[in-house]
């Protein structure tokens, strides 16, 4: 009982002192976009098992195949965006500025490029279907046609709400989506006459879901306007703010555009000594990766509320504060995904029994070793996804990029050097992919505690440019922003250079 009388308060001036630190609103949103990320994510996994009995091996196959290309679409019409448009929309409010102009010509803008990436995708499918060995693959890119310009809606609706701090929204279309996904998928699919069939079905469920998720979300902005026009207000420029989410866009975008190299990659490397290569894809960036990803939906809360929280900050010019909360942000992270990670190691075979009873005992066999081998990865990207987060509310969304593409490197390099060896076969992807997070992390970490130098450097690196003795004046030389502090709404549409110039490429 003393025990308990003494440890008591000590446990609230701790819980006193972080919520003083992030604010109670910090731990709401995390605890609401975090549980609906992980609900989702449930609901995701537990899809997974039926549709892989629909859809066999080969189905599975084709399925996964597909996504690398939808992805590099959404990675250059979506990725990043809902950091970018958060950061913009915090700081704009830091600032006492309107938000509504950014919102809406963030929309015209991304709604125009991800047209532009669906005409695109049309355009390129047949060619990537013959490029990864199977033409069968052109029906189901063409079923996940029409969902790129409506991810690119979604991402723009998600940062503006995730800037405001409501987390809600996001929360509640990431159900939706997965909802929606997995009841109109397993239906199409189950109704089609071939693997192939099936799998486009599948796909076109996937479609259905980001027009559920956008309405809902749509629903959502036009009740907190009151009933008034979703777009209103005014109209920066739609280029300035592409070319200011460019950064975010290229940190969140490496990955998948590595995936899709994987795709075609690993299946010819595979291909090297076994005629199972496709199967055997599937099974590394299907099962294993839709539990690999549940520790970091656990933690995509702190990510998506830590953008806000951060930029505010940086753009006060509360920098160290700003780095205290990164700090608190991925500790979190790693307390979270740690243990995930160590279970899904110790708990792997019965996992991969009670999830995927399907499999051959051979398939099975070699998912429990490769989710015991992932499960590095597990931890890591979700402290991964964190930092960049943080690293995009600073101003260092280049850092971030830098860091990935790094991380990008090292993984093809150990994939060429492992994949094509029948001792490691596909088990060389999961150690490339540990080393590609791992690798990420360290960068971003160290870009993380890497300061902008300070006015009075700035100041010193103009005069020794320009010549002693001369007196130097602010944007001097030519350098953007000339170590003013600028406004959040100055600049650029989105936020723009925040402070001492914002994101300069010298921070990498």
């Amino acid at each position: 009982m003393i025990e308990h009388t003494t440890r008591a308060p000590r446990l609230r001036r701790a819980y006193g002192r972080a919520k003083a630190r992030f604010g109670a609103s910090f731990f709401k949103n995390v605890a609401v976009i975090s549980l609906g990320g992980v609900v989702a994510k449930a609901i995701g996994a537990c899809y997974r098992i039926p549709l892989s009995n629909l859809l066999g091996g080969y189905g599975a196959g084709l399925y996964q195949m597909a996504y690398p290309l939808f992805c590099l679409m959404l990675t250059f019409t979506s990725f990043g965006v809902p950091a970018a448009i958060a950061r913009a929309v915090s700081a704009e409010r830091a600032a006492g500025a309107s938000h509504t102009g950014t919102v809406r010509a963030a929309l015209a803008a991304f709604a125009a490029l991800g047209t532009a990436g669906a005409l695109f995708m049309a355009l390129t499918a047949p060619l990537a279907a013959r490029l990864q060995g199977d033409v069968g693959l052109t029906r189901c890119y063409f079923a996940l046609l029409p969902a790129v310009p409506l991810v690119a809606l979604i991402a723009v609706l998600r940062g503006y709400f995730q800037g405001c701090g409501k987390m809600a929204p996001t929360a509640f279309s990431e159900l939706a989506e997965q909802t929606v996904k997995a009841a109109v998928g397993l239906l199409l699919a189950a109704r089609a006459a071939d693997p192939a069939h099936a799998a486009a079905a599948a796909l076109f469920g996937v479609t259905v879901s980001e027009g559920a998720a956008l309405l809902l979300l749509a629903a959502f902005r036009r009740a907190e306007r009151g009933g008034r026009r979703l777009l209103s207000g005014r109209r920066p420029a739609g280029a300035g703010l592409l070319t200011a989410a460019l950064p975010a866009m290229a940190a969140a975008a490496l990955l998948p555009v590595s995936q899709m190299a994987d795709s075609v990659l690993l299946v010819r490397l595979l291909s090297r000594h076994t005629a199972r290569a496709v199967s055997l894809y599937g099974l590394f960036a299907g099962n294993v990766a839709s539990l690999i990803g549940l520790p970091a939906a656990l933690c995509s809360g702190l990510a998506a509320a830590s953008v806000p929280v951060v930029s505010a900050c940086f753009a006060r010019g509360d920098e160290a504060e700003g780095r205290r909360r990164t700090y608190g942000a991925v500790l979190t992270s790693l307390a979270l995904a740690v243990p995930c990670a160590v279970g899904l190691y110790v708990a792997a075979r019965p996992v991969a029994a009670l999830l995927f009873p399907s499999l051959s005992p051979q398939d099975g066999a070699l998912l429990v070793g490769l989710l015991r081998l992932s499960s590095v990865s597990a931890a890591a990207m979700a402290a991964v996804n964190t930092l960049a987060a943080c690293l995009t509310g600073m101003g260092r969304a280049r850092c971030a990029a830098f860091s990935m593409a790094v991380a990008v490197a090292v993984k093809f390099l150990l994939q060429w050097l492992l994949v094509g060896d029948p001792a490691f076969s596909v088990g060389g992807a999961a150690v490339a992919s540990n080393a590609c997070y791992l690798v990420a992390f360290f960068l971003d970490l160290f870009y993380t505690k890497k300061k902008k130098p300070t006015a009075r450097q700035y100041d010193h690196n103009y005069r020794a440019r320009c010549g002693k003795g001369r007196r130097i004046r602010a944007g001097a030389c030519g350098d953007a922003g000339g170590g003013r502090r600028m406004s959040a709404h100055g600049g650029a549409p989105l936020g723009g250079k925040l402070d001492r110039g914002g994101d300069p490429l010298s921070d990498i």
